[in-house]
């Protein structure tokens, strides 16, 4: 049975997980409170994968969750999905009366901070006076909020963990943009059987260091792409951290290493003098539930 850190109970990647991957008895999910611990486990063998959310529709790259693959483990991307996110008011009693009404009885907030930049208009208009507090996972949100037992605070959080922890909805998909999905990746050092569905695509994540900041080297980098007509489906910049103006890019490649072209691609780059490193090449797929149940 192989073993799937996530964080967990009570959220967003649980949800997608299983929605994902479904129930089956080759899995075993394992809950962490932290990323950090969710990356740990598997580099020390406590588990076999990571599920890591690592980019949002409208908030883009998680960017401590792309620092972590980058800077701290050594985890190949093995397959990436998409799940959409709905974010509801939860609180401790049944909600009564107007959400005016409701809301203008709390005084705390408790989410992730993800969360919270995603309900940004909803906190303006409803809960403009009310203290927010940032916690390591929605779950954990949920979990204070139902020990707490105060009908003044409330979590923002999945529905599944206000089921979890016997909280009452107030109000449901808060998130400022409806269309919200959230990208997340399964990492780990062997390629895991994954649910016999069509991927949409294969894509190969590189991280490239140019030999030095000179006029036109970018665009030579991307030439060796261009020419060859292989997209590119993302190119972000991320600092070294090893001194002041230095960048990895970091790009999603909708290529194969195991076509013709993009080998080449990644030859012509290395020979201009840039460093490539491989996060993986994977199947990523878009979001189709699975009925099953969890």
């Amino acid at each position: 049975m192989k073993r799937i850190a996530l964080l967990g109970p009570g959220t967003f990647t649980e949800e997608s997980v299983h929605s994902f991957l479904g129930s089956s008895d080759a899995y075993e999910y394992v809950n962490y409170k932290l990323i950090d611990d969710v990356f740990m486990a598997t580099v020390n063998g406590e588990t076999d994968y990571s599920v890591i959310p690592i980019e949002n529709t409208f908030d883009g790259s998680v960017r401590l969750h792309l620092d972590w693959l980058i800077h701290e483990v050594d985890l190949p991307m093995q397959a990436e999905w998409d799940f959409p996110i709905s974010i509801n008011l939860l609180g401790i009693e049944p909600g009564t009366g107007s959400l005016d009404s409701r809301c203008g009885g709390l005084t705390k907030i408790i989410s992730h901070g993800v969360t919270l930049t995603q309900c940004r208009q909803f906190l303006r208009q409803y809960l403009p006076h009310v203290e927010l507090e940032q916690v390591g996972s929605n779950g954990e949100a949920a979990r204070m909020v139902s020990e707490l037992k105060r009908p003044d605070v409330a979590a923002l959080a999945p529905n599944g963990a206000g089921t979890l922890y016997g909280l009452h909805t107030w109000a449901q998909g808060v998130q400022d943009h409806q269309n919200n999905h959230t990208r997340f990746v399964l990492v780990g050092n062997e390629p895991l059987r994954l649910p016999e569905r069509p991927a949409s695509l294969t894509k190969t994540t590189i991280l490239v260091t140019l030999p030095d900041d000179y006029p036109g080297g970018l665009h030579q980098l991307l030439s060796a792409f261009a020419w060859r007509r292989i997209n590119l489906s993302k190119i972000e910049s991320r600092p070294t951290k090893k001194k002041l103006g230095t960048y990895y890019f970091y790009i999603d490649v909708e290529a194969s290493l195991d076509s013709v072209l993009l080998p080449a691609a990644l030859q012509e780059i290395e020979a201009i003098g840039c460093q490539v490193r491989i996060l993986g090449c994977y199947p990523t797929y878009s979001y189709e539930p699975v009925h099953s149940e969890v």
